[in-house]
């Protein structure tokens, strides 16, 4: 099975902590270089450094708030102009928790543009430099709510959907030249947002954060939450030769918790 990814580029986006890290991780020790894309230009110092480089490759990041759509333009506009990015994994944190009854219309507002448009725009830049290889991976970070809307999450639940579908309309635009897309839907796994989800919920029904992790593990299959490696590896494998004719699909990496196929 062909997973080596030397002499290919990955931008990875939020990636100096969880999915993103596990992520890129994974990409570089299949020999990938990558390319960091975050806010935080002393976290992406520290973390590039971390990645493997047994294959020669050497590192880098970009800076970029994707509160902020026309700075996450400018700056792979600017990095495509001398590099070609083959392949490219979407990914920020999401939206706060609540009631999609409750949610303002501005909080949705919000949401597209940081999901949605930032992707569009990311994937508009590096389209044509993989078009000339003829080989591309995109990849979406999303959430298993593209399958199961998940309560309390109203908001993210809509935006993800709306990545979901851009995603599968993507991938039959981009099959012909070589370009998979895919959508990768992290379960419960051991990450800052999951800590997140587990204290609202302990806030919103009374209940200590231990009483929620076991309600959570006790409907996951496999007995436990996930390991952010676990995941980066198949981030990783979709974007490998390996899966070349794997597209348009979502993944879940939930350890069989969703009740649907």
């Amino acid at each position: 099975m062909n997973l080596d990814l030397s002499n290919k580029t990955a931008l990875v986006c939020g990636s100096t902590q969880g999915l993103g890290y596990a992520s890129a991780v994974e990409l570089a020790l299949l020999g990938c270089r990558v390319i960091l894309m975050a806010r935080n230009e002393d976290k992406l110092k520290q973390v590039v450094q971390t990645l493997d480089r047994s294959k020669g490759q050497e590192h880098g990041y970009l800076v970029a708030d994707f509160s902020d759509n026309l700075a996450v333009k400018i700056a792979i506009d600017d990095f495509v102009q001398t590099n070609t990015v083959h392949i490219l994994v979407n990914n920020t944190g999401g939206p706060p928790g609540g009631a999609a009854l409750t949610a303002k219309p501005e909080e949705f507002i919000t949401a597209f543009n940081n999901h949605l448009i930032n992707n569009h725009n990311l994937v508009q830049a590096v389209v044509p430099g993989m078009k000339a290889v003829g080989f591309g991976r995109i990849i979406n970070i999303i959430s298993t709510s593209v399958k199961n809307p998940i309560a309390g999450l109203g908001v993210s639940n809509t935006i993800r959907a709306a990545v979901a579908n851009w995603a599968k309309t993507l991938a039959t635009e981009l099959g012909p030249f070589g370009i998979t897309v895919n959508n990768v839907l992290p379960g419960f796994t051991k990450t800052v947002r999951a800590d997140y989800v587990i204290a609202a919920k302990a806030k919103a029904n009374n209940i200590t954060e231990e009483e929620v992790m076991k309600q959570l593990v006790a409907e996951i299959p496999a007995g436990r939450i996930g390991k952010p490696e676990e995941f980066g590896a198949a981030v990783a494998f979709l974007c490998s030769m390996a899966a070349a004719y794997i597209t348009g699909i979502n993944l879940p990496v939930d350890g069989g918790r969703l009740g649907c196929l």
